[in-house]
């Protein structure tokens, strides 16, 4: 049986935060948890990691690079990858890249499923902004979009981020996933 698609539209949000004045810190988590700096992280565990988080949101950017392409951006001394561990289980992570322009950007945030809801989020923010600025960065940059998880883009605000731009683009989803039934809207 083929599987099928449908046409969305989805808005993808810029945010940035100028200054670490400006962060609005979370709470810490109720539970005890483990931040980890995985450097270096190879190709296999990324994509473990990646998919773990993000499937469910239909994350590919970094599932059509090759291993080779993959080792080589994550070897790089601008790259920062970190887990979030609740009582040795994987339950999120953020990945940072620094620019030379002196921007950090939070390129991947996330939680694994089954840890959404705990209050883990706004700390586990917290802590990749707070990270960011002691790579050194002037701002943090970050995007969100409509396919993302409706916890999003308030975190990010409630954190300090500010909206920058916002556009628009058409993708097609797989039918039936939550994604076509709750988040996205169907192109004017």
């Amino acid at each position: 049986m083929a599987s099928t698609s449908t046409r969305v539209e989805v808005i993808r949000t810029h945010l940035e935060l100028r200054d670490l004045d400006e962060l609005r810190p979370a709470r810490p988590p109720a539970e005890p948890v483990a931040l980890r700096l995985h450097r270096p992280i190879r190709a296999a565990e990324y994509r473990a990691l990646y998919t773990l988080v993000g499937e469910r949101w239909l994350w590919r950017d970094r599932l059509v690079w090759t291993d080779a392409e993959l080792d080589r951006y994550l070897s790089s001394r601008d790259v920062h990858v970190w887990t979030l561990n609740v009582r040795g289980e994987t339950a999120g992570y953020f990945e940072l890249q620094r620019h030379p322009d002196e921007t950090v950007e939070v390129m991947y945030f996330g939680l694994v499923n089954s840890f959404i809801g705990r209050g883990l989020g706004g700390w586990l923010l917290t802590r990749a902004v707070e990270e960011a600025f002691a790579l050194g960065a002037r701002r943090v940059i970050l995007n969100t979009c409509t396919l993302d998880s409706p916890r999003a883009l308030p975190n990010y605000l409630a954190r300090g981020f500010v909206i920058v731009r916002e556009d628009r683009y058409v993708t097609s989803v797989p039918s039936g996933t939550h994604l076509t039934l709750e988040r996205a809207t169907e192109p004017a």
